[in-house]
């Protein structure tokens, strides 16, 4: 709160390198656009079962997007009765609200699929270390300050793409 962070609010997530440079470097130079906000930091102190209170706060994330990807499916099948039925919708905002509800379906399948990889950057990894007894926890925690170098391999080698995109596919 103090940071000015718990707000829906976009604009003070914005990380000037990633919301902004390496989605901008990616698009011009025609390779992957990848990107990150501000983080929303969690005072474990203040929680009153630390581990298991921290694995349901990253969760969270994850679970809004499938909530949200939820939403977007519920509009596509209630328009696309209205899009495929009627005349007048061919004409009208039906189509645009259709390509709109679909690819924020998909994006937000993306983004809870992505979260849930278990490295330390991301939800999945404190799900994980939420999860796993304390002396397992600590080894995946030894990890986090090499987790974004570790996300980046993993992104341009590939590996990403082979979870990622079967479950797209299977959303598409």
């Amino acid at each position: 709160r103090a940071l000015g962070r718990v707000s829906l609010n976009p604009l003070v997530h914005i990380d000037p390198i990633g919301t902004i440079l390496f989605p901008l470097i990616g698009f011009v130079s025609g390779g992957m656009v990848f990107g990150w906000a501000k983080p929303v930091p969690v005072n474990t102190l203040n929680l009153k079962r630390p581990r298991q209170d921290h694995l349901l706060i990253a969760a969270a994330g994850p679970v809004s997007n499938l909530v949200q990807a939820a939403f977007c499916l519920g509009g596509l099948y209630l328009f696309q009765g209205l899009f495929e039925t009627s005349v007048i919708a061919a004409h009208s905002v039906v189509p645009p609200l259709f390509r709109m509800l679909y690819v924020g379906l998909m994006l937000n399948v993306l983004l809870a699929v992505f979260n849930l990889f278990p490295i330390p950057p991301l939800d999945g990894g404190w799900i994980l270390q939420g999860l796993l007894p304390e002396n397992l926890a600590g080894l995946v925690d030894s990890i986090r300050p090499y987790g974004f170098m570790l996300l980046l391999l993993l992104l341009f080698s590939g590996v990403f793409h082979s979870v990622i995109g079967p479950v797209l596919l299977f959303v598409e």
